[in-house]
């Protein structure tokens, strides 16, 4: 059985640390320490700081992973966390974090680590921060691929190891700033409209979750395009937005997102959009844009097709780290947001992130309450809660980012760890009605981040709902309620607050989740920039599906017509085994008439005879 923290641990702040029975002696060599972080809040404390026994609620089992030869004991379970309100103040002070530029702050108090944990972590934080270090040299991330990852050099033109790729993102940003400008204008304009009016963006993943999330959270409430999104390949869903349209479809930029060009959602929002404008007279090359890589076949499709722009999507840059490449910054621009203060905004969170001193680290201290809370193993889910009905869709982002990079079967030595870390999340206070009852009572497999916003309206604009209370003292009171529930009931949280939501705070967000994300990777020994191939099981299906439209065309061209069984089908397919997939085929063509039941009916498979209704006598299946 893991032994508990020994209660009478003791620590001090100052010149010495006592642990476990030992005084360890605090200098600038320490990477946990941090003198001067309690006058940098704006509550400051003086003095010698004690805490007592730090105990810790653990309900996942104790986990031991090996990385290199260093194993390291992750999280003994113990009897509790710190309940003492002077203890957990003291706490607060001693490792809240604070960015004074970007007025963020992040308050790690009420994950119960221990400085047993954080001094047998430390190999790892320092192998983590070198791994940084050289990936932002431009080290190959992904040998497979033999590519570079360096999105922190788009908002930091001058640490691309190039002069080339320097030269690259400088003039891609102003082209960018330039062309938004020509847009809004109206110096390019429609060809039967003054200006343009309406965006819509198309792109699925990375090319639509960033783009969302920054839109929701920044557009202004009159922007000079508003924007629309098709990202996914849902027929009703494209219908809708194109419809929403209606007579705008003529003012409307349409913006194409695919590195390749050939994701098949964007590739199918595209072709609907473009039947859209044929049926409504309009030429689409004169109001589409591509962001691709460079010679992708949209890239050569928009090319001789004349369209009216074309930005790149570079091959160091994944699509769920794109959001300060075009992919990102044109749809920004576009709504009138200031793209240069977003990329201030990370490139401020990224010198912060490049420090060394785990106290003044705010995504190594992310990672490290990920790392304690979850086990190093992904035990734990990440409820993520904004209190800020604009930064709703960060639960979304974070998703990807997080899961994408974070789930992964192998690790770096081969080894299947089948690694990864759960995020979800809503909004509060939405979420005081739909499941933060399970989060304080229920099964105890999360842990909780919230994002606190400090600035409720514009200054001016507030008002009191009664004597001393405003809409958003609720707000305020539900997150610092609910984090003191949870609390009190041993569930684990982390805060981040940001003083307003700004473009220099979203940036800085994005930034640092994104840096969280590749020092937790390190942590556990995985690749967090490696994509496996996959996405392949619909070409799959469609493959079989082309060839039972040619098993049910020859049958209907027959006369009499032959109505055909599910098996007699499959044994035609020559796929025998795949008799529950073609069932599913024939019911979903049924649904959308085009095949008929001459007998039986779907909901009796073995009952069902099907045919075409139909002779395509110079139809194609194969």
């Amino acid at each position: 059985m893991a032994s508990s923290i020994s209660a009478g641990l003791s620590l001090k702040l100052g010149p010495q640390r006592r642990l476990a029975g030992k005084v360890l002696h605090s200098s600038s060599q320490s990477p946990f320490h941090n003198p001067s972080l309690v006058s940098s809040y704006p509550f400051s404390a003086t003095g010698a700081i004690h805490f007592r026994g730090q105990r810790v609620a653990r309900d996942a089992p104790p986990t031991a992973i090996s990385n290199s030869g260093n194993d390291v004991a992750v999280a003994s379970k113990a009897v509790g966390l710190e309940k003492d309100p002077r203890e957990l103040w003291k706490r607060y002070v001693d490792w809240l974090y604070q960015h004074k530029e970007l007025g963020l702050y992040l308050d790690v108090s009420r994950v119960g680590f221990t400085d047993e944990f954080l001094q047998e972590m430390e190999p790892r934080l320092q192998k983590a921060f070198k791994d940084m270090e050289e990936l932002e040299k431009g080290a190959i991330a992904n040998p497979d691929e033999s590519r570079m990852v360096g999105h922190y050099w788009l908002r930091n033109p001058k640490l691309a190891p190039k002069a080339v790729l320097t030269q690259q993102i400088e003039t891609t940003l102003d082209k960018i700033s330039e062309f938004a400008a020509h847009i809004i204008s109206g110096k390019i304009r429609p060809p039967l409209k003054d200006r343009f009016t309406q965006i819509l963006s198309i792109g699925i993943g990375g090319s639509a979750l960033g783009p969302q999330f920054v839109a929701e959270a920044l557009a202004p409430d009159n922007p000079p395009l508003k924007i629309r999104f098709i990202d996914n390949t849902d027929p009703a869903g494209i219908d809708h937005q194109i419809a929403q349209l209606g007579n705008e479809l003529a003012s409307t930029l349409v913006i194409v997102v695919s590195k390749s060009g050939g994701t098949p959602e964007t590739r199918n929002g595209l072709l609907e959009v473009q039947k859209a404008f044929r049926e409504a007279g309009l030429e689409f090359s004169k109001q589409g844009v591509a962001i691709t890589q460079d010679n992708s076949l949209l890239d050569n499709t928009a090319r001789i097709e004349g369209w009216i722009a074309r930005f790149p999507m570079f091959d160091w840059v994944g699509g769920r780290t794109s959001e300060m490449s075009a992919v990102g910054l044109l749809a920004a621009a576009l709504q009138g947001i200031n793209i240069k203060e977003m990329l201030a905004g990370a490139a401020l969170m990224d010198e912060a992130n490049r420090t060394k001193i785990v106290k003044n680290n705010p995504a190594a201290l992310l990672a490290l309450c990920w790392y304690w809370a979850t086990g190093g193993v992904g035990s734990k889910d990440m409820v993520v809660l904004p209190y800020k009905d604009s930064l709703l869709l960060f639960s979304r982002y974070l998703q990807q980012l997080v899961m994408e990079s974070l789930g992964k079967e192998f690790d770096l030595d081969g080894n299947r760890v089948n690694q990864g870390l759960t995020v979800y999340g809503n909004k509060g206070s939405t979420d005081q009605h739909a499941y933060i009852q399970q989060l304080r009572d229920g099964v105890h497999n999360f842990f909780a981040t919230f994002i606190e916003v400090l600035r409720d309206r514009p200054p001016g604009h507030d008002w009191e709902l009664e004597p001393g209370v405003t809409s958003g003292d609720y707000l305020f009171g539900f997150l610092q309620g609910t984090r003191s529930a949870l609390y009190a009931n041993d569930r684990e949280s982390i805060t981040v607050t940001v003083e307003e939501v700004t473009p220099k705070s979203v940036g800085a967000l994005v930034a640092l989740y994104e840096r969280a994300v590749g020092i937790y990777a390190s942590l556990v020994n995985i690749n967090a920039y490696h994509q496996p191939a996959g996405k392949k099981a619909a070409i799959e299906v469609l493959a079989l599906q082309k060839r039972v439209l040619a098993v049910l065309n020859e049958a209907s061209c027959k006369d009499p017509v032959e109505p055909l069984t599910l098996e007699e089908i499959a044994d035609r397919c020559h796929s025998p085994n795949d008799i529950e997939m073609i069932y599913k085929i024939i019911a979903h063509m049924a649904a959308n008439d085009r095949a008929l039941i001459a007998e039986g009916s779907c909901g009796s498979p073995r009952s069902v005879k099907v045919y075409l209704g139909e002779c395509n006598v110079g139809e194609m299946y194969d």
